[in-house]
């Protein structure tokens, strides 16, 4: 392994660890029943947590700690594809590691360890509502859409400076406040498998590890077009600059 990749994988693994080891933590000790300030509670947990090591480890790596980010960027090419897929290798055993730690620690009944799953029956005013495989498909697709947009806009573009984590952590805690009791919110294939793997219920898998990557790479396509046109349209100012005679 180069001497170069080693300290990225590494801060990936420890970064991905640390985020399921307190954000499913966080909704395994929370649980599923303790309505909005529950969720506001797992939110922060997890928003804090992302941003704490983006702090600590986006010199060094990025910061991705979520296989969707690693998608999204290279996507948008700012990364190479062996890189990438070191990266996604790291982050999925450190989601995994973070999830057998809190089973070792919690016990593997503590409400699913963070376990993400689609709402049935939620009490939404005076009805009820069932997230179907689709809507849940579309809710974690663009919750993780509005994450690699302000990670590639901000971290990845450089617009926001040494601000970028506090935008991260911040878009990561909104995105929860609202998905988390309709999908559980991880938009984030470590973060969903990990208590997968920890438990042994593989429940919508396929819905919590491919949407987040769709978001992702839609995310990508547009965050570069937008970057096109708006060259092509400094372009065309010089341009017009340059044909406009000096008084």
């Amino acid at each position: 392994m180069s001497s170069r990749i080693a300290p990225k994988l590494l801060a990936e693994f420890i970064g991905t660890f640390a985020f399921v080891f307190i954000g499913a933590g966080a909704a395994a000790v929370v649980g599923g029943g303790a309505g909005l300030s529950g969720i506001t509670a797992v939110a922060f947990a997890h928003g804090l947590a992302i941003m704490a090591f983006a702090f600590a480890y986006g010199s060094v790596s990025g910061g991705h700690m979520n296989p969707a980010v690693t998608v999204g960027v290279l996507a948008a090419g700012a990364m190479r594809v062996g890189e990438a897929i070191g990266y996604i290798v790291s982050q999925l055993i450190g989601g995994v590691a973070g999830a057998l730690l809190l089973r070792t620690v919690l016990g593997g009944g503590a409400t699913g360890l963070g376990m993400p799953a689609l709402a049935h029956n939620l009490a939404v005013g005076a009805t009820s509502l069932t997230i179907t495989p689709e809507a849940g498909f579309m809710i974690e697709a663009v919750l993780a859409f509005i994450l690699v947009t302000v990670v590639l806009s901000t971290a990845v573009a450089g617009r926001a400076g040494s601000l970028a984590p506090l935008a991260i952590g911040m878009t990561l805690t909104f995105n929860i406040m609202m998905g988390g009791a309709l999908t559980g919110a991880p938009f984030n294939p470590a973060r969903a498998l990990g208590p997968m793997f920890a438990t042994g219920n593989f429940n919508d898998a396929w819905l919590y590890l491919a949407a987040p990557i769709v978001g992702a790479i839609i995310a990508a396509l547009l965050h570069t077009g937008l970057a096109r046109l708006a060259q092509e349209g400094i372009a065309a100012e010089r341009g017009r600059a340059a044909q406009t005679p000096a008084e």
